[in-house]
Order: structure tokens, then C-alpha cells, then sequence
């Protein structure tokens, strides 16, 4: 964990959680504990009636990504992220859905037919639905227990004023055992209330009340994925694999968020991958098997279709031309070469990739 040093008293304590605002070295304090970081983000439903379902029950949680594509074709397919069945509504033909909407969502008024996929399969469809947004309420506070308040900090609550408590935008880092930061969440805060902590002399817990609109907690799901990252960067490949899809997907966010902050150190040209494809069964683990090929164990190159092409482009650990030995390549065949897209419509996301990388400078030999 992080050896912290705080303005005004050069104080050195092992931190976990970090509170920064949004200007470089600002510091508001640093903590071991924090209440409230992980619960269930504010989730919408869905009532889809007249239900028709394509042959797989749809219960449970049902995928990343759900689309909802209308039947009239000039209207696009609408995202539900992270989404759950609750089964079909007692003694009727509407399923329940909940899930996080995407910016946009559907027309107001939207009322006809719709049909579902999961970016693998159609799902069924329904002949109309009703999006209910849960009602707006203050988002639960984060309580940062034992926390070591810079001097910016101890200025502000000596003032007390409720201008000066709102802290506008702040950043809740969350540091590995190395002290290197693993992720964060942008904050809209107000200081709720202060108190001296039990953890220690001099030490405080802070309430933060939070915009609910702007809070992103971390899902109680993510724990055993963020709990392994805690411990520091994966030293081998392939700790992702015995993942479900859900959490291959958080593997991959942090994997993003990491790989995304430094420049890698290119090899040199004409260098020879090795990508393990053994566990490529969905498109989380097609970009997490391609980041270990190329930077090692835990590492990044592309987190989409996109994404590859830019980190093909350089300072991503790649240098053309290259090559890439993709061994088992036909377990990806077999589950990736019929996706779907956003609006339905079928490709074939394993040759799309190797254009991809052709056009790169990077060869594809299976083997």
C-alpha cells in the first residue's frame, strides 16, 4: 500500500483510498476505509409485453450489453448495460428487465415492436414496453473512516461554511498494495459531517454526500475482480480465464484503465506473440488473450475494434511488423465469427479483427 505525504506535515501512512480534487497534487486525504463504495448502482426497468421469446429462457442476468432494436429501421437500437431477467410478471406475458440505460434510451412515447439481442443471440421480442426510471433519491453517503486530512482540507471544514464543504469535483482513488492507483471515481461531493476517528489520534471520519446523478459505486459483483487487483498487477497470463463473462468484462475495464495511463516500451520490429486462445469465448476475452500476447500478463492492447487500431498505431508495446502465433484459434471461430451488431445485423468479429491487424503490420499465423 502507499507510503502517503500530506502538505503541511510530511506524515507517512500506508493509504488504500486517496481523495484528490481534480488539479494535479491536489490532495484532500488519504484512508484505509471507505463505507458505501460498493452497492448497486441506480438501475432502470423495463416491461417488454407480449413477450415472444427466441428459445433461450431470459432470466437471471442476462448479458453486458442489451440492444433493443426497433422495427422501424429509421430509428436506431437502443443500449441497456448490465442486465438482469426478473422472469415474466406474475400471471402476464411482460418480462422484466433491469439495467443501467445509456445516455440516449429510447423515444419518449416509443411504443412499438422491439426485438432483443446480446450482442450473440437474439433474444425474442415484444410488441411494446414501458421504461421506468427509479425515483430520484439521495444517493447513500461515502464515509472515508480514519481518514488523514491534508492542510487544503483542515482550511475547509475550519471555515464550515456550506460553500466551502461543497467540493465541487473530487476524485476517490483507489491504490494496489504497490500504491500504484487501480481505478477511481469522479465525485460531485458535499462534506456531510466530521468527526475524530477511532482508528487513530489526529485521524477523522468524513461523510461525503453525493450527487446522485453523478455517483458510479462499484457493484457488489466486481469485489472478487477488484479484490484480486488489490494485490497488485497479474504476474501471469490467464487469470481472467476462469471468469464468467460479467466479470471478464470488469477484468477488462481495469485493464483499460491501467494500460491507458503510461506508454508502453515498443519492441522492435519483427517481433514474434504468442496468444493463448484456449479461453477466447466471448469478446472481453478475445481483447484480454490479444493485451497478454503483446504486453505480458495483465496487459493492454485495445479494448475494442477501435482500440486496437489505435494502439496499433504506436506507443502501445507494438512495433511493425510483427507477428502473431494465435494458438486453438477455432474456439473463437466457434464463438465470435457470428456476432451481432448494435441494429442485429450478423458479422464476423474474428475476421474482422485480422484485417485488422493485417493492415497493422501484424501477421496472423494459427498454429
Amino acid at each position: 500500500m502507499i507510503a502517503a505525504v500530506y502538505e503541511g506535515g510530511g506524515q507517512h501512512r500506508p493509504e488504500r483510498y486517496v481523495l484528490t480534487g481534480t488539479e494535479p497534487g491536489w490532495v484532500w486525504g488519504a484512508c484505509v476505509e471507505v463505507d458505501g463504495l460498493f452497492r448497486e448502482p441506480r438501475r432502470g426497468t423495463y416491461e417488454l409485453f407480449g413477450w415472444e421469446s427466441s428459445g433461450t429462457e431470459v432470466r437471471g442476468w442476462v448479458g453486458c450489453e442489451v440492444w433493443l432494436v426497433p422495427e422501424d429501421s429509421t430509428l436506431d437500437a437502443w443500449l441497456l448495460e448490465d442486465v438482469e431477467s426478473l422472469g415474466l410478471h406474475a400471471r402476464t406475458d411482460a418480462l422484466v428487465l433491469t439495467g443501467l440505460d445509456d445516455y440516449l434510451g429510447p423515444p419518449e412515447g416509443h411504443r412499438a415492436q422491439v426485438r432483443l439481442h446480446d450482442g450473440y443471440q437474439w433474444l425474442g421480442s415484444c410488441r411494446e414496453f414501458t421504461r421506468v426510471l427509479p425515483d430520484k433519491q439521495a444517493a447513500p453517503p461515502l464515509v472515508l473512516r480514519g481518514l488523514a486530512p491534508s492542510e487544503r482540507l483542515r482550511r475547509v471544514l475550519a471555515v464550515g461554511t456550506r460553500r466551502a464543504l461543497d467540493l465541487d469535483e473530487a476524485w476517490l482513488e483507489i491504490r494496489d498494495d504497490n500504491g500504484d492507483r487501480l481505478t477511481s471515481r469522479l465525485l460531485h461531493p458535499k462534506v456531510g459531517a466530521w468527526h475524530p476517528s477511532a482508528h487513530a489520534p489526529g485521524l477523522i471520519d468524513l461523510e461525503l454526500e453525493l450527487d446522485q446523478e453523478f455517483h458510479e459505486p462499484v457493484p457488489g459483483h466486481a469485489r472478487p475482480v477488484m479484490d484480486r487487483w488489490l494485490a497488485g498487477p497479474p504476474t501471469t497470463s490467464g487469470l481472467w480465464a476462469g471468469l464468467d463473462t460479467r466479470q471478464r468484462a470488469l477484468w477488462l475495464d481495469l485493464v483499460r484503465e491501467r494500460g491507458c495511463r503510461f506508454k508502453h516500451q515498443g519492441r522492435p520490429g519483427g517481433a514474434a506473440y504468442e496468444l493463448d486462445g484456449r479461453h477466447i469465448t466471448d469478446e472481453a476475452s478475445l481483447f484480454l488473450a490479444l493485451g497478454e500476447a503483446v504486453n505480458g500478463p495483465g496487459g493492454y492492447f485495445g479494448g475494442c475494434v477501435d482500440a486496437v487500431v489505435d494502439c496499433l498505431r504506436g506507443d502501445f508495446g507494438y512495433t511493425a511488423p510483427a507477428t502473431l502465433h494465435w494458438r486453438d484459434s477455432a474456439i473463437a471461430h466457434h464463438h465470435l465469427s457470428r456476432v451481432l451488431a448494435s441494429d442485429g445485423a450478423p458479422y464476423d468479429l474474428v475476421a474482422v479483427m485480422l484485417e485488422i491487424l493485417e493492415e497493422g503490420g501484424m501477421s496472423v499465423v494459427f498454429t
